[in-house]
């Protein structure tokens, strides 16, 4: 064994025997995890290009190398086609091209298998549960091709041919038989590198979508989850009142946002809103990167008494004008409330 080799013997002996091709799923799935779950990397390009064969194939390739460890069938020369079709053994593993294209097709049956089954776990279909999953599944995969190879004879298993491939391209890109076939070299030489490079300008640049901002109000339940319920309806004058409000950035950069809260007194006629009067409580001031979300935890004081007083909640891109109102704010959001002296509440 040569002396660059000889790090492999300090590796434990299921790693140090597995198939080259198996091996790269294994590092596809670590480095996939890696790509997704690293802070800064999750945000990155290498996500997409890592994530889409780790969806489409690489679960794939595991079942198909576990269903099919043999060596498909092998080439025969001559040009007796009969003679060629009688000496294929009927019980030979796949081709490439036939694992390749099985691999594709069950991994998108697959992956969709598998959030199926997360949607009836307390799990759910996120992120993380589907990673695991996906990622579960392909290992179990790779263990198992492992296992039903090294069961048959050596000269019976499945191998990718790497050195074929490479003597072949090696032959074909700087051995050229005729000057045209050198001509039609580097062309398809250009062209892949073009379409990469394309591919890649696609991934690395994506186009911004839509460019907006989010402005909602949540609760705090019994078990402390935020939840788009149980707002309050009843307050009193003056004691606090417990409420969150939450702004989301999707404008593609950052931005320093205002949320002015305002209790109104408001006439509704003919559907036209007049503010009679208004109070200011509260004041917040945000500064958030894109597709970042902020929650703020606040309490309420209502300082005027009366029915259907509309609480609401204004918000800016910078500073607010000097008269805050629905009608200058970017986003607006509002609860109706009734608001009651304390002497009468506790009549």
């Amino acid at each position: 064994m040569s002396e660059r080799s000889d790090w492999r013997l300090y590796l434990p002996e299921p790693i140090r025997t597995l198939p080259a091709d198996l091996a790269a799923v294994v590092a596809m799935v670590v480095l996939t995890l890696l790509a997704t779950l690293t802070p800064g990397l999750d945000q990155t390009p290498l996500r997409v290009v890592v994530g889409l064969p780790f969806v489409l194939f690489v679960p794939g390739y595991a079942l198909i190398a576990a269903l099919f460890p043999e060596r498909g069938p092998a080439p025969h020369e001559g040009d007796d086609t009969d003679e060629t079709l009688g000496s294929l053994d009927d019980d030979a593993g796949i081709d490439g091209i036939e694992r390749v294209a099985l691999s594709f097709g069950t991994s998108i049956a697959v992956v969709p298998l598998l959030g199926l089954v997360l949607n009836f776990t307390p799990w759910g279909i996120r992120l993380v549960p589907i990673l695991v999953a996906v990622s579960g599944f392909t290992l179990v995969g790779v263990a198992a091709a492992a296992s039903r190879r090294n069961a048959l004879p050596e000269d019976e298993r499945f191998i990718v041919p790497y050195d074929d491939w490479l003597a072949a391209g090696k032959s074909e890109l700087f051995e050229p038989a005729t000057r045209t076939d050198a001509m039609l070299n580097v062309v398809l030489a250009v062209s892949v590198v073009l379409a990469m490079g394309s591919v890649g300008y696609a991934v690395a640049v994506p186009k911004d979508g839509e460019s907006f901002s989010e402005l909602y109000l949540l609760t705090e339940n019994d078990d402390g989850e935020l939840v788009a319920d149980g707002y309050p309806e009843e307050l009193v004058r003056g004691e606090p009142a417990s409420l969150v409000v939450g702004v989301g950035n999707q404008e593609h950069q950052q931005v320093n946002y205002t949320t002015v809260v305002l209790l109104q007194r408001v006439e509704v006629q003919n559907n036209s809103t007049t503010v009679l009067e208004q109070d200011r409580l509260r004041t917040f001031s945000p500064t958030l990167a894109h597709n970042e979300t902020w929650h703020q935890q606040h309490q309420i004081r209502p300082t005027m008494t009366g029915e259907r007083l509309r609480l609401t909640y204004l918000l800016y891109k910078g500073a607010p004008p000097a008269s805050p109102s629905a009608e200058n704010a970017y986003r607006e959001v509002h609860l109706w409330v009734t608001v009651r002296d304390d002497s009468t509440a506790t009549a």
